[in-house]
């Protein structure tokens, strides 16, 4: 299968691991709407919305960059109608847009907790609900967030329990989709990577130089995206995934070529939060 013609509406996607996943399809011929915030540049963090939509454009898909906020209501009933009057429908919706902060409890600020639920957890589910009836009469219909699987573990739900209440949310708010769009052939699935990713939320909040050498490249990311999105929605449905676990089924077992710096070794990259 391949996501020629497709069309996929996604939050965020000015940089990063978004970006990543729109060139991944841009490359088949794909159709990609982003509501995104990012409308000049940013001091400390590379691309906006438009120079995301250059890069899609020259990947060979089409681009429709829509300057929104996710947390907005208003916004996302624009992108919706825009992304189905531009393109005839939407396909896919990806939940990229997410905000990460790993303080404890007692250091967390209280506009930042907020903050984290309203585009993790609101957005996901505002955004993939306001598609769904046009979801509905797509041929293979998929929403896909990037969050980590359920984990209960006290490591986890004591590191940094706002974050940790967000990213959970977010998979939450998938796997009840899932649950509640079964009948209508809407597939929606979770994807986490085993490592962490070379973004600059890495680069800014997880440790700098020393985790972004020891860190994948976002392309890693996009295959295992691509490889959800192709599959038939009706059978591929309501898992909480894991990037290599998805390209491994599908016989891909090398990742040395996705290494942020070639030649480290898989033992010395440095493994993603949420996973035991």
């Amino acid at each position: 299968m391949s996501l020629a013609g497709k069309t996929i509406l996604m939050s965020g996607g000015s940089r990063g691991i978004g970006l990543a996943i729109a060139l991944r399809a841009a490359r088949d011929g794909a159709n990609i709407a982003m509501l995104a915030k990012t409308d000049s540049p940013h001091p400390k963090l590379e691309g906006t919305i438009h120079t995301a939509a250059e890069q899609i454009r020259a990947a060979g898909g089409q681009a429709l960059p829509i300057v929104g906020d996710v947390r907005e209501d208003d916004d996302i009933t624009e992108a919706v109608l825009r992304t189905q009057g531009e393109f005839g429908g939407i396909d896919i919706v990806i939940n990229n847009a997410s905000v990460i902060d790993l303080s404890r409890s007692l250091e967390l600020n209280a506009k930042k907790y907020d903050l984290m639920q309203d585009v993790n957890v609101r957005g996901t589910f505002m955004l993939s609900r306001a598609a769904v009836p046009i979801l509905k009469d797509a041929e293979n219909p998929h929403i896909l967030s990037l969050s980590p699987p359920l984990n209960p573990s006290p490591k986890w739900l004591g590191a940094h329990t706002g974050y940790t209440l967000a990213k959970f949310g977010m998979t939450m708010v998938t796997l009840g989709l899932a649950a509640e769009f079964a009948r209508d052939g809407i597939a929606a699935n979770t994807l986490w990577p085993r490592t962490t990713i070379a973004t600059a939320a890495v680069q800014n909040l997880l440790g700098g130089d020393k985790v972004m050498a020891a860190s994948r490249t976002a392309d890693i990311y996009a295959d295992a995206a691509y490889a959800v999105l192709v599959k038939p929605a009706a059978e591929y449905t309501g898992r909480s995934l894991i990037v290599e676990d998805v390209l491994e089924a599908d016989g891909i077992t090398d990742f040395s070529g996705y290494a942020a710096i070639p030649g480290t070794p898989d033992d010395r990259l440095f493994p993603d939060i949420f996973l035991d």
